[in-house]
């Protein structure tokens, strides 16, 4: 389960630029801080599916629209690679203020040719991963090809990229020239992964190769085969996250180890305060987590006491038929158990005893697979009430409470 926020930060200009923070319902292993491709934004398909898988790993991730794109103030003509430089570092100092400092930096397009070149700017980051990214910012020049002329002639024209026009000043061809990358490559003292599409139309895998030799060990490649630069499709972004989690885990802090545990028969619950009414529950060696609503105050990060309740009936009523067919030898392929909790008027239930106040009501549904006769399923149905969590429901119950310090 995971939780995205909205934020602003201030930019290299001073402008707000806009954010999203994904991140995992509980304990953040580390974070990471992603950059967009060059006019693109922090919205796009690759990066929202990277970040949220990721998060799903257990990271926090923040990725941004850089000044003057997607939801971001200021005027994208007044930028350059310099200013999306300062803007990177800016996330980061937003990361190391409210959360922690980002262990891990991950660039897509002319964004991987960002991070390389503000990584030093970083102390805290250990690892870096570029994804299909120019081994120098002077490759972006080639979009503006059309116009490259007019741009140096008469120090500005329009360029149509990606369907959008944008006006393209020659400071920034002059700012993209300015920056040599080889030796901030060579420099760098962190962990790099290097992602390339092998026939990507936009960046050539060439430039992978130059930033492979340029840096030193440790370093890794990988190949994104039949991917796209964009990386449009679903399974090729998550399978890029796959990569970069398991990558990454050998140079981020070790995940916490959980040392609780219970006696058979026992059940821990306990607050773990990433939510109003957020517990962790711990049977023996499993974990999970119990929520409320949001319609009633909670995160919804898991089931209800409620849900729990009527999944206890649902699956203690498929364990008995279960064993009940098998001890019978009856060809019974699946059982299918469906139970809804609601709270009812009991003048409205005409089997139970009072008819006063509400109660409690479970319907459950049975659905079975496999060529039963009409006899084997009315038994089924009837041994559905002989479960053991049913008989508990129904019968007196006796609940016992102390404290203790």
């Amino acid at each position: 389960m995971i939780q995205s926020s909205r934020l602003t930060f201030p930019g290299s200009f001073g402008t707000p630029l806009d954010a999203r923070y994904d991140h995992p319902v509980g304990p953040v292993r580390a974070t990471a801080l992603f950059a967009h491709c060059f006019t693109c934004s922090k919205d796009l398909a690759a990066a929202s599916r990277i970040s949220r898988a990721l998060a799903h790993r257990g990271l926090g991730v923040l990725r941004f629209d850089f000044t003057g794109l997607g939801h971001s103030d200021g005027e994208f003509e007044n930028t350059g690679f310099s200013s999306n430089l300062d803007d990177f570092v800016r996330a980061a100092d937003h990361l190391r203020a409210t959360h922690r400092a980002p262990s891990l930096l991950i660039g897509h397009s002319l964004g991987g040719t960002a991070v390389l070149a503000a990584a030093e700017r970083i102390p805290e980051a250990t690892g870096i991963v570029t994804i299909g990214a120019p081994s120098s910012p002077a490759h972006v020049e080639r979009l503006f090809t059309p116009a490259i002329d007019a741009i140096r002639r008469d120090g500005v024209a329009e360029v149509e990229l990606g369907g959008r026009r944008f006006r393209i000043r020659r400071e920034m061809i002059e700012d993209l020239e300015g920056h040599p990358l080889a030796q901030r490559i060579a420099a760098l003292r962190k962990a790099l992964l290097v992602m390339h599409a092998p026939f990507d139309a936009t960046v050539g895998i060439d430039n992978a190769s130059e930033i492979f030799l340029a840096a030193k060990h440790p370093k890794s490649f990988v190949s994104l085969d039949g991917a796209d630069h964009l990386l449009t499709h679903r399974a090729d972004a998550e399978y890029a996250a796959d990569v970069i989690a398991a990558w990454a885990g050998r140079y981020l802090p070790p995940v916490p180890e959980d040392d609780r545990w219970t006696e058979p028969g026992e059940v821990l619950v306990e607050e773990n305060r990433y939510g109003r009414f957020a517990n962790d529950v711990v049977i023996g060696s499993h974990r999970l987590r119990a929520d409320e609503p949001r319609e009633a105050g909670g995160d919804d990060t898991g089931p209800s006491p409620y849900g729990y309740l009527a999944a206890a009936l649902g699956a203690c009523t498929s364990m008995t038929l279960r064993m009940y067919a098998d001890r019978k030898q009856w060809p019974l392929e699946r059982v299918s158990v469906t139970v809804a909790h609601d709270r009812i008027h009991a003048a409205d239930c005409e089997e139970c005893e009072t008819k006063t106040g509400r109660i409690d009501r479970f319907d459950r549904t049975l659905r079975f697979s496999g060529p039963l006769s009409a006899e084997q399923r009315q038994r089924l149905i009837e041994i559905a009430d002989r479960c053991p969590v049913h008989q508990t429901l129904h019968g007196p119950v006796q609940v016992r409470t102390r404290a203790v310090d």
